[in-house]
């Protein structure tokens, strides 16, 4: 029995480890993919094909007592939620991928909590109120988070992990190696920029997914439709810009195994593990393992890929980490009051209405 309940405990950690491993792997395989030049539609159009053809059967079979009708509200909504989280949001990912690197990538995935948080106060999702503890670290830890994310972008600074070999350069090489370094200076600050555009893509798409929610409150199903959405629509734009059919072969078996292993693992197993992680321990603790990405991914791209590892990125990703952990204690703390605020509104009502009774009975005749 006690055995059970220690497995209970911790099978949440052991599932968002994994999760955090495949997501890892994930972005691996598409940085090695997109170094070999695949088309980033083609590859977005596979991944949320094959996502799609998953996730159908088990919506269907898992949901089919609890799903409500579906409207041309509801598809509109599931439309607009695929091409703002599916279709443009991975596209610019995968852009920044390619540009920098599966660890720099990882990075920005951390701040989306904190832009989240910034984008939601407007539409009254989220409340902050500097007066209490909580609210003071919110603000500070969304603070730090975007201090990061600004290190990120204008700060690469030197090389800390280089695989370049100390060879010497004739010198009617300096000027070609020069030229090469220029070029991938700017490549970088595309990259940077494209991530910054997903970032707030996929912020965009939490806030979203808030109203789909209430409207058709099926996870598997909503996300087979929205990936089926996002399969067509990124087919189309990809057909718009280049009707080359050549683009569509997959060319050996490390672009076949990451269409399938980005579809099935990283769009679909993962994302039901996620799923029951927040019915398990909640939101808080899950994205809380967010940052374990980077880390694993640091693992696999400097030794694999042979990635360099900058000092503007290690401080930047440091202080991304620091802040997206403050900001999720004052989301923890804001969930742990919450029931007991409630409960004292609860009583202050139940008060008042002793009060206006007792008055309403002195005042009889």
């Amino acid at each position: 029995m006690a055995g059970l309940k220690s497995f209970d405990k911790w099978s949440p950690v052991i599932v968002m480890l994994a999760v955090d491993f495949a997501f890892a792997i994930v972005n691996i395989l598409l940085k090695e993919v997109l170094n070999a030049e695949m088309n980033h539609l083609v590859l977005i159009t596979y991944r949320q094909s094959i996502s799609a053809i998953f996730l159908a059967p088990i919506g269907y079979f898992w949901e089919r007592d609890s799903r409500p009708k579906l409207t041309l509200k509801i598809l509109f909504y599931l439309f607009f939620s695929a091409l703002v989280g599916a279709s443009l949001t991975q596209y610019f990912f995968l852009l920044g991928i390619q540009y920098t690197s599966a660890t720099f990538a990882c990075a920005f995935i951390n701040i989306v909590p904190a832009v989240t948080f910034i984008m939601a106060l407007p539409f009254g999702l989220e409340i902050l109120n500097i007066k209490t503890n909580r609210g003071r670290a919110k603000l500070l830890g969304t603070v730090v988070c975007i201090c990061g994310a600004l290190i990120l972008v204008l700060y690469k600074g030197m090389s800390l992990v280089t695989y370049s070999h100390p060879e010497a350069s004739p010198p009617s090489m300096h000027q070609a190696i020069s030229k090469r370094s220029g070029k991938k200076a700017g490549r970088w600050t595309i990259g940077s920029m494209a991530l910054m555009a997903g970032t707030l893509l996929w912020s965009s798409w939490f806030l979203i997914q808030s109203s789909i929610g209430k409207l058709y409150p099926c996870q598997y199903s909503s996300t087979a439709l929205m990936t089926l959405f996002g399969g067509i629509q990124s087919a189309v734009i990809s057909f718009s810009m280049d009707r080359n059919l050549s683009l569509w072969i997959l060319k050996g078996k490390v672009e076949i195994l990451t269409v399938i292993y980005a579809g099935v693992v990283g769009s679909g197993l993962c994302y039901v593990a996620m799923s029951w992680c927040v019915k398990k321990r909640g939101p808080v603790f899950t994205a809380a393992f967010s940052p374990l990405v980077q880390i694993m991914a640091v693992m696999f791209d400097i030794p694999l890929l042979h990635e360099q590892l900058h000092l503007g990125s290690v401080i930047g990703s440091a202080s991304v980490i620091a802040g997206l952990y403050i900001l999720l204690w004052g989301k923890k703390k804001d969930a742990e009051n919450c029931p007991k605020e409630l409960a004292q509104e609860a009583e202050e009502v139940k008060d008042t209405e002793a009060q206006l009774q007792l008055t309403t009975i002195t005042r009889c005749p």
